[in-house]
């Protein structure tokens, strides 16, 4: 098949589907005074259009004009199968495979599932806060993994991790693989070891994969290649959605290979009423999977290539910014403690003054206070922009 030539220079009109991480009124109720052409690093989401079959199929279904009630029908399950084997060498079955209403709700729902008022869950932090959100909103108690810095990155602490297994026995460890906010790839002897000691000590294994598809060097290893004698105890969450920027359709899906747990997670979804899904959605996760490999490669080598530059950019004009090395995502996680200041000293006052908008590393549950986090999901000019105002910032701020 001819390979597209993908124009990821161009940008899409985000004020026209009313994204949040470019809104004036979202910006403004967050950071009061910011101007208007500020440029927003901060919310996970990629600025370039869908990938052209994606938005084919959408039209498809538009000009027929009908938006009824649909299933997870035959395609659907295809796709995401032959997609697992293809892409992560994973031999997933069919009834392994669930659909729901996007990742975030997943958890509040298998936290429902599985847990108890009171119940503890465990997870490595920093991490994605709503992992910590929905926990704390479902009256649980959260069990910090506190992860150590290993000659620059992330790496896992096993004998606290023990510890606080044999005497906090949660119910859950939500792990994030790859690892949100660093962009850590975790190997499968990491994994499994995890794994194995959450088998040990009565914790369900859920895994949260959804950073799984743009991966910048190296392999992403699934959770599901696992030795069989954890799959009883495992749960991976996934979809497409951070790959193929589809997060506003709201549609995921779990993979559960142990019928019980399957059982248990499915009665959960239906006592929530989470049975016909999103039309958009389904169609989504099937054209993504069977007709847009080729422009998640050619976007990922984008994003590649924008993370080179970031790299290069900091290492020469932001010394006292360190950036994590990053394997997957789009989403650089930055040590600023050299800069004697807090992520939100610098965040709100480049935000206001500087005209740009990043993340703090205070939105990631905890052990993130020396931390900034950027979005380079965006066309080349636009983060060599960003950066320069921001270089332009701190030299002015010193």
């Amino acid at each position: 098949m001819m390979k597209v030539d993908y124009q990821f220079d161009q940008m899409a009109d985000r004020r026209i589907d009313h994204a949040r991480k470019w809104d004036q009124k979202i910006i403004q109720s967050k950071y009061p005074g910011t101007p208007k052409d500020c440029i927003p690093m901060w919310i996970a989401d990629m600025d370039f259009p869908a990938a052209p079959p994606i938005n084919e199929a959408f039209m498809k279904i538009a000009q027929n004009g009908a938006y009824g009630y649909t299933y997870a029908y035959d395609e659907f399950y295809e796709a995401v199968i032959h997609w697992h084997k293809r892409r992560h060498n994973n031999q997933v079955e069919k009834d392994w495979i669930t659909l729901s209403y996007g990742t975030v709700s997943t958890i509040h729902y298998l936290y429902q599932a599985f847990c108890q008022p009171n119940d503890c869950v465990i997870m490595n932090t920093p991490v994605y806060d709503p992992f910590r959100y929905a926990a704390e909103h479902n009256g649980l108690n959260v069990v910090a993994n506190s992860l150590k810095i290993v000659a620059g990155q992330y790496e896992i602490d096993y004998e606290l991790l023990e510890e606080q297994l044999r005497k906090k026995r949660p119910r859950v460890f939500l792990f994030c693989s790859p690892h949100n906010p660093s962009g850590r790839v975790w190997q499968l002897a990491e994994i499994e070891k995890v794994a194995q000691l959450c088998q040990q000590y009565g914790t369900i294994f859920v895994c949260d994969e959804v950073h799984s598809e743009i991966i910048l060097s190296g392999n992403f290893v699934s959770a599901l290649q696992l030795p069989k004698k954890y799959h009883e105890n495992l749960i991976v969450l996934t979809s497409p959605n951070k790959g193929f920027n589809l997060g506003g359709l709201k549609t995921s899906y779990s993979i559960i290979p142990h019928e019980p747990l399957r059982r248990i997670f499915r009665h959960r979804l239906e006592m929530n009423s989470i049975t016909s899904p999103n039309l958009f959605g389904v169609v989504g996760i099937i054209t993504a999977y069977n007709e847009c490999e080729d422009w998640l490669d050619a976007m990922t080598a984008y994003i590649r290539e924008n993370y080179r530059y970031t790299q290069e950019f900091i290492e020469k004009n932001l010394p006292h910014w360190q950036l994590m090395a990053m394997t997957a995502s789009y989403l650089p996680w930055i040590d600023i403690s050299k800069t004697g200041k807090t992520a939100m000293e610098i965040v709100e006052p480049l935000a206001k003054i500087g005209g740009v908008i990043i993340e703090p590393g205070t939105n990631y549950a905890s052990d993130g206070e020396n931390f900034v986090r950027l979005n380079i999901g965006t066309p080349k000019p636009i983060l060599v922009e960003a950066l320069n105002r921001i270089k332009n910032f701190v030299d002015q701020n010193k």
